[in-house]
């Protein structure tokens, strides 16, 4: 904080956290019915008819048998009777014959007819040995075959889920199934389309609950990732080393290989913006904020690119050449983005809250134009890695605000969006100091006015 009285005071700062279906037709269609139907019985000749026939024959050959010996001296006419006799005989013989044949002919029938049911009624019970044979023996190896590829999770277990950008929403059901947090994927799609929910799940990383009612699923998937798994989340403020530590800490590379890489020179090809940066330094450009790397391998370069572009993403919203218009207008100094970028860095470190970084912005804007130093301890602070006293105010360092004039030669963070914000459109006003506490944020145009708040404040 500026100051004539060499007041080392530093306010404890509070860390920000940006966060950028087979269902088996068993046809049961009813085994095939046979329609076997028992051949009919041939119908019976009527009892009267074959009584009558039977009888008459027996009636009739028994006469012929009394008249075949005629009384002496009967003429021929007994022969002709004889003759028509035996024919008559004989048709009734035929008929009684024929009428036997007929009976044992039906006795067949029946014994077809018989034999017919029995036939059918041994299809019909083999039919029904194979299906419970089916249900008891071959469906449930079927079953067991069709999900042995699915893993068998105890309910209420945490799991980490990844959906991948562009999944549809039976391929989300699946990839849910196969981690065991829902059992049906059909319910589950159907419960999606009935919340009108299609365009609404997000990808990313999860962290459910196996076993989970299917709306709460749903419910979480609309609302985003909430897993940590594979997620790096960088603070406002954190420098290039602070980054590397936490990436060591949470993938594993080493924090010395993550600098070694964090080179301007490596990327500048692709990011033409850090044509500016000095010391081929990456401070500055790696944007803090929550970066999520699931589904991807994770290595130094694939997180330095991650957050050089959400950089170059993020300053696009700003009107830079405005600004600088603006600046050079009011304060009779050009100034360049990458001075926007370190003045931004300053403001990040300094800052308690959104409402003081413009104030501050237009103090250290006021300094330069009147060729004050700028009498920052963050900016010390950075070199010598803790925080300063009073003796090393006179410390000779490139960073020493109180011994240099204007900006340091790179960023001493890489700031937010907010104090970017600030550094591009500081506050108009007159004032050259400010005194910030966890409960005073004063700024003063003189020093004396600076010296009141400080007495005024000195248990503050």
């Amino acid at each position: 904080m500026p100051t004539n009285n060499q007041n080392n005071e530093r306010p404890h700062r509070r860390a920000a956290h940006f966060r950028t279906p087979d269902a088996t037709q068993q046809g049961t269609g009813s085994a095939p019915r046979i329609q076997a139907q028992a051949a009919p019985v041939q119908g019976r000749p009527t009892g009267h008819a074959g009584a009558s026939s039977h009888m008459g024959a027996a009636h009739h050959t028994g006469t012929a048998q009394r008249m075949s010996s005629p009384a002496s001296g009967s003429t021929g006419a007994i022969g002709g009777t004889t003759s028509h006799l035996s024919a008559r005989t004989a048709a009734a013989t035929k008929r009684a014959r024929s009428q036997s044949t007929q009976r044992r002919g039906s006795g067949g029938g029946r014994g077809n007819g018989l034999k017919g049911i029995t036939v059918v009624v041994a299809v019909l019970a083999g039919v029904a040995a194979f299906v419970a044979l089916f249900f008891v023996l071959v469906l449930p190896r079927l079953t067991q075959g069709s999900s042995s590829n699915e893993p068998q999770v105890a309910a209420g277990q945490e799991v980490e889920v990844t959906i991948p950008d562009g999944s549809s929403t039976a391929s989300i059901a699946s990839i849910l199934q196969q981690a065991g947090v829902i059992s049906d994927t059909s319910g589950f799609v159907q419960e999606v389309q009935k919340q009108n929910a299609e365009q609404k799940l997000k990808s990313g990383t999860y962290s459910l609950l196996t076993g989970s009612a299917t709306t709460n699923v749903i419910d979480q998937l609309v609302t985003g990732p909430n897993s940590t798994a594979s997620t790096l989340q960088v603070p406002e403020g954190y420098t290039v080393a602070q980054v590397a530590s936490l990436v060591e800490e949470k993938f594993g590379i080493s924090s010395g290989d993550f600098i070694a890489q964090a080179k301007a020179s490596n990327y500048v090809a692709d990011y033409p913006f850090l044509s500016e940066a000095a010391n081929d330094s990456l401070e500055g450009f790696l944007f803090p904020k929550t970066y999520d790397f699931a589904g991807q391998t994770v290595t130094a370069d694939s997180i330095i690119r991650a957050m050089l572009s959400q950089y170059q993403a993020e300053i696009a919203t700003l009107d830079l050449d405005t600004a600088r218009q603006t600046l050079q207008s009011r304060y009779g100094t050009s100034f360049t983005n990458y001075d926007i970028l370190t003045m931004a860095s300053i403001i990040e470190k300094e800052a308690l809250t959104d409402d003081d970084r413009t104030l501050i912005s237009s103090v250290f804007y006021n300094r330069i134009a009147s060729s004050m130093p700028l009498q920052s301890d963050a900016t010390l602070a950075y070199t010598l890695g803790r925080e300063v006293t009073a003796d090393d105010l006179t410390q000779d360092d490139p960073y020493n605000t109180y011994t240099n004039m204007g900006l340091t030669p790179t960023p001493i963070c890489n700031p937010g969006l907010a104090s970017l914000t600030a550094a591009a459109n500081p506050q108009d006003t007159g004032y050259y100091y400010f005194y910030i506490t966890s409960s005073v944020h004063a700024f003063s145009e003189t020093y004396e006015q600076h010296q009141q708040v400080i007495a005024q404040n000195s248990g503050a």
